[in-house]
């Protein structure tokens, strides 16, 4: 078992790492990362049926889509990760209680009383503080998962509150569970860099002879590819998102009505009908079309909207108006 820790708090290139460790080594691996503020959806996801946009964008935080399932969770500085990719016999790949086992008895040497429970969860106290999931590629397993030390939890709710009934789709829900931090349950206070280093420690005791890993020049500029083709791509993290109908309803302070209705495919707008009490039915099929065949993204709407004339279409209606319409 090779082991480390990632240098990095960069959640494109640590997902990427995950990716490039699976797919070009036959070795088994454990690694630990710490990512900036950042949302990560899972594989099967609606990425925009699971985030709270308006605050995303005013806050400036990364979303990344992963290899594994499950729901999108809310990573920071005070949530340590880490990542087990482990060879296996096919059909038998799958362990999340026994592959987070070292978690647990880490947590209880340190007097916390933590569990495994349900089918992928750690928790204390029943609230969870670690949830997991898993990706089968070949002969091998990644099972990654978070683990809550001191993260903001009240900041968590905010950027994952989103409206579910915009969404019509067929994409994996996220489940929320009452949630709580490791660092609340110990009886004296450690750094999550320590923590950190207790983890991996008790992962080697599990996987005896483990070695400590250095990645190369070459590896560092293959997940480096990895991380700006794919994890930093909007086709992986919003486009990938499965075929999904928005609707929408607005109703502006002057007494304007409007309501969308809009067929996402693949990330693109397929289809779009926008009806209400401001708008020029002459020509209005022309505006239309210039919406249709565009991705379904805040930036290329919201420059749609900038650059057309909406005079011809609308009864005095701004783009800032119109544009909350679409998301």
């Amino acid at each position: 078992m090779n082991y480390f820790i990632s240098n990095s708090n960069n959640p494109y290139y640590n997902l990427a790492c995950e990716e490039y460790l699976l797919k070009n080594y036959d070795e088994d691996f454990f690694f630990l990362y710490i990512n900036q503020d950042s949302l990560v959806v899972g594989k099967h996801q609606n990425t925009l049926a699971e985030i709270n946009l308006d605050r995303v964008n005013e806050e400036n935080i990364p979303v990344v889509r992963r290899l594994s399932g499950g729901g999108t969770v809310y990573h920071d500085f005070g949530n340590l990760n880490y990542c087990l990719i482990k060879k296996g016999e096919k059909g038998k790949l799958v362990d999340f209680k026994g592959y987070s086992s070292p978690i647990i008895q880490v947590l209880q040497k340190l007097g916390v009383n933590a569990k495994f429970e349900g089918k992928s969860d750690l928790t204390i106290d029943g609230k969870k503080f670690s949830g997991n999931a898993s990706h089968v590629y070949k002969n091998k397993v990644l099972q990654h998962g978070t683990m809550l030390f001191s993260s903001d939890l009240k900041r968590l709710n905010h950027l994952l509150k989103v409206n579910p009934l915009k969404f019509k789709d067929r994409g994996v829900r996220s489940i929320r569970s009452r949630v709580t931090n490791i660092s609340d349950y110990l009886s004296s206070p450690i750094s999550i860099s320590d923590f950190a280093a207790k983890v991996i420690h008790e992962f080697g005791l599990t996987y005896p002879n483990s070695n400590k890993f250095t990645f190369s020049d070459e590896d560092i500029n293959a997940i480096e590819n990895l991380k700006t083709d794919k994890f930093e791509s909007w086709e992986w993290n919003f486009g990938y998102s499965p075929n999904y109908r928005f609707e929408k309803i607005c109703n502006y302070h002057s007494g304007k009505i409007l309501e969308i209705e809009m067929q996402i495919e693949k990330g693109v707008i397929t289809e779009i009908d926008i009806s209400g009490n401001c708008i020029k039915n002459e020509d209005f099929n022309l505006f239309l079309e210039k919406i249709k065949g565009s991705n379904h993204t805040n930036s290329l709407i919201y420059k749609k909207l900038n650059d057309i004339d909406l005079d011809l279409y609308f009864n005095k209606i701004s783009s800032k108006e119109l544009y909350q319409l679409f998301f």
